[in-house]
């Protein structure tokens, strides 16, 4: 029950935070119905921003851990206009493990560091003492984002939203074939040292800028080390 409390204050943060994205890209979509995909969708939380505040054409979103992704059905009607995949995205096709995190949210495919002073300090704000309790290792399947949208024959895409708590780039190096087809990606980079990352925030920026993209948005998170960027392809109109 104290860590139900503790997320649903989290998540009170995180759309109050989150609607600083939304109101920017409601100037740029304005009356346009729109095509999203949402990697790392947790229980639905960006979904329902998404249903609340845009005309959606169609959501494509992807839950890897099977547990998040039970909540995660439950909370929504598929349809023509929401599609739910229990699977995890990559920059390679392969049977995987994610680290399930009590605190469901923060679940990751990266491995953790237990010697973390800021795991430390959130293991003590959740009042948990083994590490055995705060998190279970469950297996998984990663697939490139490219190999989706060529089999499901995507033109176009206005957003991509990325929240894999440590493995976005690993998600955008999965997606480089089809990154023309992106309007916007928006995706969290977590400056904290709790999860084991292959790379640092300048990997990300320098392979988007590669690919034609530029930085339009950059937002703190609140009470947690992390920030949220969104970036704009360049052929696109201001």
């Amino acid at each position: 029950m104290y860590i139900l409390v503790i997320r649903f204050f989290l998540n009170l943060f995180d759309i109050f935070h989150q609607k600083k994205i939304i109101n920017f890209l409601k100037k740029k979509f304005k009356l346009k119905y729109i095509v999203a995909i949402d990697v790392g969708a947790h229980h639905g939380e960006f979904i329902k921003l998404l249903s609340n505040n845009f005309k959606i054409k169609i959501i494509y979103a992807f839950e890897a851990s099977p547990i998040n992704y039970d909540k995660l059905i439950n909370n929504f009607n598929l349809s023509k206009k929401l599609k739910i995949y229990n699977i995890g995205l990559s920059n390679v096709n392969k049977k995987e493990f994610i680290n399930q995190i009590v605190e469901s949210s923060s679940s990751t495919i990266n491995k953790i560091n237990f010697d973390s002073l800021y795991l430390k300090k959130k293991k003590k704000i959740l009042n948990i003492k083994s590490n055995k309790t705060f998190s279970k290792k469950i297996p998984i399947r990663v697939v490139p984002l490219d190999n989706f949208i060529d089999t499901e024959n995507i033109k176009n895409i206005d957003l991509l939203k990325i929240d894999t708590e440590g493995y976005e780039y690993n998600v955008i190096k999965g997606s480089l074939k089809n990154l023309h087809k992106i309007k916007y990606i928006y995706f969290e980079h977590h400056y904290d040292d709790m999860i084991i990352k292959n790379y640092t925030f300048s990997n990300i920026h320098k392979i988007l800028m590669q690919n034609n993209f530029r930085r339009v948005l950059k937002s703190k998170m609140l009470f947690r080390k992390s920030f949220e960027y969104l970036y704009l392809r360049n052929s696109l109109n201001k």
